[in-house]
């Protein structure tokens, strides 16, 4: 089964000047989307989706990955995530079928040299939606300065019968970022990364 590939958009944004500052080093996302038939539309109830996902999703991770290599080295890319909307006509769990697949994030994972998960939205929606993309550090998944949404819109789509499946990177956490990290939470209030109280002198 061959993806069937209405259009692309790739979405690049430059920060220049946060909060009236200028930023140091100009921080960049980039969002590359596919735009392609629900596989499953029309079909009514579908049980088993993994032939659907095998074929179709390597083929967009393939596509869409070199996109934001091509904007974006892969050397200076911190973090990453990733997005889909379906239709109206078709069901969350198409969405989420094309991207919660290693045979799709691994591309860019593997690019970058990353080893945290992308982390994801996936929701149904008509044209013209929001699309945001959450982003986190690809190796420090504490790291808050790295929390980031990159959002776009492609006035057309989805489609009812369309799934919008996107890749997002950033080459930077966000500007003048000065909240701490999760790590440094955790050691004040004398926690391990499960929770657990650490021994601490009182």
């Amino acid at each position: 089964m061959d993806a069937k590939i209405r259009k692309t958009v790739l979405y690049i944004e430059d920060v220049r000047i946060e909060g009236g500052r200028a930023v140091p080093r100009p921080y960049r996302a980039v969002v590359a989307a596919a735009i392609i038939e629900n596989p499953w539309a029309g079909r009514g109830f579908v049980e088993d989706l993994r032939p659907g996902i095998n074929s179709v999703a390597p083929q967009l991770g393939l596509l869409l990955a070199p996109m934001i290599l091509g904007v974006a080295d892969a050397g200076a890319i911190e973090a990453y995530g990733k997005a889909a909307v379906v239709g109206t006509s078709g069901e969350v769990e198409h969405a989420s079928a094309m991207i919660h697949t290693l045979r799709f994030g691994n591309v860019l994972r593997e690019s970058a040299e990353g080893v945290s998960f992308l982390p994801f939205t996936n929701k149904r929606a008509a044209p013209g939606c929001s699309i945001d993309v959450p982003m986190k550090h690809k190796t420090a998944e504490g790291t808050r300065s790295h929390f980031l949404t990159v959002s776009l819109v492609v006035p057309d789509a989805p489609g009812p019968d369309e799934i919008v499946v996107a890749l997002a990177a950033a080459t930077s956490g966000r500007p003048h970022a000065r909240i701490g990290d999760r790590y440094e939470d955790m050691k004040e209030m004398g926690v391990d990364q499960t929770g657990a109280k650490l021994n601490v002198p009182a």
